[in-house]
């Protein structure tokens, strides 16, 4: 296994670094358009030690100026295809926010097709903020190199807070995967949730094969648990990072869509989680992030385990 870590803004770090078709999968947790900043509950010079007060992690809030037309009109230009539909989407929105992310993004898009290999598979995480928008430019991004929407993922976050409980309507309790796999050939390992004590057939008889196919809804069954650790005060996963996944959904993903030896990319690697299932999974990674915080979670994460932090770095945060 190998890893390499590159601190930058992951637009100029593909480009620069990574090569085309070179990728098995990606997996990217990117900012959701929650019009929020957060911040990192934990900030000593490893990443995890207790601090006094919270510290800037990252900004999630959007406007619409010089740099997000800058990339508005690269895409049109050197993408006619893709910049086409990004046209509609600016007469349907506006020049506002919600442009200005999705042409921050789709830009980025652009860059992780140039780089999947023809039977690779990409995974988008995100919410109802702007999972209908993504969801056309990602189509708009993967249909010309025979990538389609394999899945629509639902991701149940877990128990209702209280504090949700009080809200007028209806109460958001999930995630969106997108999930998208290049050509006909993409690796796909079914995964199955094991049988409980008890299960028997329609007809009576003892199940046979490997358990109970995962569907795409997940943590909806008491056999399915795959609560966000975001809701567990006592989770010994956290690292303080505001929008941390928990392993064992980037296992999921990672053991379904690629084998060992193959290149995991998490072009939004925020506190690593990607990075630490891969690598713990036999793949090789990739991971970018242009937050100071990024470098230090993730080394402080492979020291904890038994991996180690032997992994390259490219770039240096700024002070």
């Amino acid at each position: 296994m190998s890893g390499h870590f590159y601190y930058g803004d992951n637009l100029a770090v593909m480009r620069r670094h990574i090569a085309d078709n070179s990728i098995d999968l990606i997996y990217l947790d990117p900012p959701f358009k929650s019009d929020a900043d957060y911040n990192m509950l934990f900030s000593g010079p490893d990443g995890l030690a207790a601090a006094g007060s919270p510290v800037p992690a990252f900004s999630d809030t959007w406007h619409w100026g010089a740099e997000s037309s800058c990339e508005f009109d690269e895409v049109c230009r050197e993408t006619p295809d893709v910049g086409a539909k990004l046209q509609a989407m600016r007469t349907i929105v506006g020049e506002c926010g919600m442009m200005a992310y999705l042409s921050r993004m789709t830009i980025r898009l652009i860059e992780m097709r140039r780089i999947l290999k023809g039977n690779g598979s990409i995974y988008l995480h995100c919410d109802p903020s702007a999972s209908h928008y993504l969801k056309v430019m990602m189509d708009a991004v993967f249909h010309p190199v025979m990538g389609r929407l394999r899945s629509e993922i639902i991701w149940r976050i877990g128990w209702v807070s209280g504090f949700k409980t009080r809200k007028r309507g209806w109460i958001r309790n999930h995630d969106t995967i997108l999930y998208y796999a290049l050509g006909n050939d993409f690796t796909f390992n079914k995964e199955y949730i094991p049988y409980p004590d008890g299960y028997r057939r329609r007809d009576g008889s003892l199940p046979k094969g490997s358990g109970i196919p995962i569907e795409d809804t997940w943590n909806c069954q008491r056999a399915d648990v795959l609560d966000s650790i975001m809701i567990k005060s006592f989770s010994r996963e956290k690292l303080g990072y505001p929008t941390q996944k928990p392993l064992d959904l980037l296992r999921r993903i990672i053991r379904a869509s690629s084998n060992p030896g193959d290149v995991v990319l998490d072009p939004f690697c925020g506190c690593g989680t990607a990075c630490h299932a891969a690598a713990e999974l036999g793949r090789d990674w990739i991971g970018i992030d242009n937050t100071a915080l990024a470098l230090p979670i993730l080394r402080a994460r492979f020291e904890a385990s038994d991996m180690g932090a032997g992994f390259a770095v490219s770039g240096t945060p700024l002070p």
